[in-house]
């Protein structure tokens, strides 16, 4: 188990990045939240198993579906969790 902060940048505001997220976090069985920042940017923090985190992560790099395009992904990863026990849209 552990925990991932994202910061995602590119096309990532407007073309239902977030809802897709939380839809791909919940099938995958990550927990944590989204939500869009000012700068353009989203954020996303996420944790659970070490094999579905990195699931998470790697679909997250490869863009949750069409019209979204991520151009980077800024990760910190901690070995602390907070216990989130659903995955929202903040």
């Amino acid at each position: 188990m552990y925990r991932v902060h994202m910061i995602v940048s590119g096309l990532v505001q407007g073309v239902g990045f977030r809802y897709t997220t939380q839809q791909r976090a919940k099938e995958i069985g990550v927990y944590g939240w989204v939500r869009n920042l000012s700068d353009g940017t989203v954020e996303v923090e996420a944790e659970g198993d070490s094999k579905k985190v990195d699931q998470f992560i790697e679909m997250i790099k490869k863009g949750p579906r069409r019209f979204i395009t991520i151009d980077n992904v800024q990760i910190t990863t901690y070995s602390d969790i907070k216990d989130y026990s659903s995955f929202d849209i903040v």
